[in-house]
């Protein structure tokens, strides 16, 4: 099996970062893109060097998922450590294990501490639990990869406990951009759920307190999906069982061929099965089918359990996001939550991370009232966003000036190379967030940047990284920038270091003044 571009630099990236002493990377990689392909092959080229592998999963369909994908990509077959199921009489070199068998002490004590050279988890999210650190702190001198789908930055914080770096990440807009994932439209239908009254428990809103608050408009989305959903094969998720039970009824009476499945359905593989041949066009779960299933002709999703896990809301939706014949996009319907909290995860928080840009996304939307392309109305939204920064930049300038500071503000660097990902970036690791080091500072003093306001080792290093690069690509240095957009001229991030060079020296033999036949707001470098 050829491994598509991206998967070929993610493996690349893992071994890398094993080579280079990190012994617990990740490599994030949304729904629908292959991940057990990528762990399959890292898991391969771990065996050819004589080492033996265990794949980590907390549910059962995930491990039968990960030994099949690793058959077809492979060839190699994988031993079993689950329930009455031994790995340790096989000659397989790669073992599938359940976390809820290998935690257990009499379990876990029958292995060598140094029996699996490499560790993969799959839905690495999870291994923050107890059960996950216990088997890893056993077989502590394994190199450990973690595989999950786009996390949010909560998760990340959350894993930078548990990993030293970031190998790899693949994000949900560029695998659509790269015709790896089908395009997602999302509408926002104009019915308000008020979620005020609903409590939080383990980080996310409660479950039960979510059937509540919807049991009362059960009968006006199922109206609303008649809009949307007749011609389309859809999948609903539901807070608990007996909701997406009764929404099954309540669809069967508005002319759908709904299903239900849950994690107690006798005929589970049965239904799914029907589905996916499209006996049912509507299928509900509770929260069942977020992992471990596919089912590509899904061309419909409808998130009646809102969540403020990104994480989650990712997994829901990306179960409509693999591609198929004769399906162009996915449609995705959202509804007007009402809370008074801010952390709900919308459309939006898909493909963009970007806090005001959200915001401005998710009015677009609601203001729409009509299916719209996510990427477009993220570009859109961004440039509303960059022109406020660019506004309330100027101001900031003024005041600038005012103080005569020779060292360039970060975000004035930041905003004229048009670089979002260093103003919005948020550390992960905890080398990350210790503060910069003063070698760090010096550094980006003799660069011209002032440092002050760089509140952390990984947005100090992601700066210095950047300025290198820059360097080699010969553009301009941050006090170039910072005299010419001090006379007014813009974007001079994106100019080359020898036209600014230039454009400095004939305001020097000027008298320090911007020739009168040049107008800096309007001066384009090209």
């Amino acid at each position: 099996m050829e491994l598509r571009p991206y998967q070929s630099q993610a493996k690349a990236a893992v071994f890398e970062q094993w080579a280079g002493g990190k012994q617990k990377t990740l490599v994030v990689l949304p729904t629908g893109t292959g991940k057990t392909v990528v762990f399959a092959k890292i898991a391969e080229d771990c065996v050819r060097s004589g080492g033996r592998v265990l794949i980590l999963a907390h549910r059962g369909e995930l491990l039968d998922q990960a030994a099949d994908k690793i058959k077809t990509a492979t060839g190699l077959r994988c031993a079993v450590e689950k329930a009455e199921q031994r790995c340790k009489d096989s000659w397989f070199r790669i073992t599938v294990g359940s976390v809820q068998t290998l935690m257990r002490e009499k379990r876990l004590s029958g292995f060598p501490k140094d029996y699996f050279s490499e560790i993969i988890i799959d839905e690495a999210h999870h291994c923050i639990s107890d059960s996950y650190q216990k088997i890893l702190g056993h077989f502590d001198s394994a190199k450990v990869l973690g595989v999950t789908a786009t996390p949010d930055r909560g998760d990340m914080k959350n894993l930078g406990q548990v990993f030293e770096s970031l190998a790899y990440e693949y994000t949900m807009t560029r695998a659509i951009q790269e015709g790896y994932l089908c395009p997602i439209q999302a509408v926002t239908i104009p019915l308000k759920l008020d979620l005020t009254g609903v409590s939080t428990q383990a980080g996310d809103f409660k479950a039960g307190d979510i059937d509540t608050a919807l049991d009362p408009y059960l009968h006006q989305i199922a109206e609303e999906m008649r809009k949307y959903c007749l011609d389309r094969k859809t999948v609903v998720f539901l807070p608990l069982i007996k909701t997406s039970q009764k929404f099954r009824g309540i669809l069967n009476s508005k002319g759908f061929r709904a299903a239900e499945v849950n994690g107690n359905s006798a005929d589970r593989a049965d239904i799914l099965e029907d589905f996916d041949k499209g006996k049912y066009n509507v299928l509900c779960n509770s929260m069942l089918l977020t992992e471990g299933w596919d089912c590509p002709s899904v061309d419909c999703v409808i998130v009646l359990r809102p969540t403020k896990v990104r994480s989650l809301y990712c997994q829901m939706v990306g179960r409509g996001t693999r591609l198929c014949e004769g399906k162009d996009h996915l449609l995705l319907l959202d509804f007007l939550w009402h809370t008074e909290r801010h952390e709900l995860c919308r459309p939006a928080h898909l493909i963009c991370e970007n806090p005001n840009v959200i915001e401005k996304m998710t009015e677009r939307l609601a203001d729409a009232g009509c299916p719209m392309d996510l990427e477009d109305v993220e570009r859109e939204a961004t440039e509303d966003v960059v022109a406020q920064r660019e506004e309330a930049l100027a101001k900031q300038l003024e005041e600038m000036k005012k103080r005569k500071r020779k060292l360039v503000d970060p975000l004035q660097f930041e905003m004229s190379i048009q670089s979002e990902d260093l103003s919005d970036y948020v550390p992960a690791f905890g080398w990350e967030m210790a503060p910069p080091s003063l070698k760090q500072v010096q550094a980006l003093e003799k660069a011209g940047i002032f440092p002050d306001e760089i509140g952390n080792a990984g947005k100090a290093a992601k700066l210095l990284d950047r300025l290198e690069k820059r360097r080699d690509a010969g553009l301009t240095t941050p006090k170039q920038i910072r005299f010419l957009e001090g006379k007014g001229f813009q974007h001079v991030g994106t100019w080359p270091f020898e036209t600014a060079k230039k454009m400095i020296d004939r305001i020097a033999a000027n008298g320090w003044k911007v020739p009168h036949n040049i107008d800096p707001t309007t001066y384009s470098e090209v």
